[in-house]
């Protein structure tokens, strides 16, 4: 996942740091590209975390006109219960296997569509590589 997800760094052009958590919330890997933000460190961990933990991308806590965590929401303030942990944007995305959520994967380091195109080629990554042990 994470030499995937690299790849479609560098294919873009963007200095990422990817985090890759298990079900816990727990680092299991993270590669920090050369030239990446040494804050990318942390906020990639948070969102894998956050993904995990709440077992859905990150970006849609925020998405109008329902994100649970857009002012006036059920859940405004959610990023507070977690100080420096819990992310409610862009860059976290939820590994799911056999209908369980089984770990994250977060990105940092570049706008939505790039943190999106990135975390999505390190999903990709994990797909092929079950489909390749005999699937689900």
């Amino acid at each position: 996942m994470l030499a995937a997800a690299r790849a479609k760094a560098e294919e873009i052009g963007v200095k990422q740091t990817i985090c890759v958590c298990d079900d816990g919330g727990n680092v299991l890997g993270l590669h920090r590209l050369p030239g990446a933000r040494l804050t990318g460190v942390e906020i990639s961990m948070a969102k894998a975390f956050t993904a995990a933990g709440h077992e859905r991308a990150t970006h849609k806590f925020t998405e109008p006109p329902n994100g649970p965590a857009l002012p006036g929401n059920e859940a405004f303030g959610i990023n507070m219960i977690y100080p420096g942990k819990f992310a409610i944007f862009v860059g976290g995305f939820p590994i799911e296997h056999d209908g369980q959520i089984v770990g994250a994967v977060g990105v940092s380091g570049g706008n939505g569509a790039q943190d999106k195109a990135v975390g999505a080629a390190a999903l990709e990554a994990f797909a092929k590589h079950v489909a390749e042990q005999g699937g689900a």
